[in-house]
């Protein structure tokens, strides 16, 4: 079995001024204006190398802009995730956590102790997912797998569950 864990970050299929082109396109077809911080929050989920939650990405885009409220980066989370630009992952009572959805599809491992998301791929699973859809005379829309474990650096300093 190859398993693929994301010492190299997972790769994305588009890049981002696809991404931000096809954001443009939406808003343009919805009939939204256009909004800097809109593009700000995809551009800063595409680009980073965790898993933000929306209080982290507010606490960023405070920084860079002190207009910026959570509320607004609440709704826009909600309007990136609704058209397809962000996937979430519900972690833990902290909340959603955000990527990118233009990423090569992978399945998440999650840290009950510490929280650290790992990402890694694995054909095979791939491919039963894609046998058991078969076997059962279904087409396979989507997965959503997530292995919640206790990692090495939190067994050894006993945040065991």
């Amino acid at each position: 079995m190859e398993l693929k864990l994301n010492n190299q970050e997972i790769k994305k299929v588009e890049s981002l001024n696809s991404v931000l082109s096809k954001l443009k396109q939406v808003v343009s077809a919805k009939k939204l204006k256009t909004s800097k911080q809109r593009e700000d929050i995809l551009s800063l989920i595409y680009n980073s190398k965790v898993h933000l939650n929306s209080e982290e990405i507010a606490a960023i885009m405070k920084k860079n802009n002190k207009d910026s409220s959570i509320s607004s980066v609440y709704r826009i989370l909600q309007f990136l995730e609704t058209y397809g630009f962000v996937t979430s992952i519900d972690v833990d009572k902290n909340g959603k956590r955000y990527e990118i959805a233009a990423k090569e599809h992978h399945y998440h491992i999650i840290c009950l102790g510490c929280g650290k998301i790992t990402e890694f791929i694995d054909d095979e699973i791939k491919d039963k997912q894609l046998q058991i859809a078969h076997s059962l005379q279904c087409q396979l829309v989507s997965d959503n797998l997530r292995l919640f474990v206790v990692c090495n650096k939190c067994q050894k300093e006993q945040k065991i569950y």
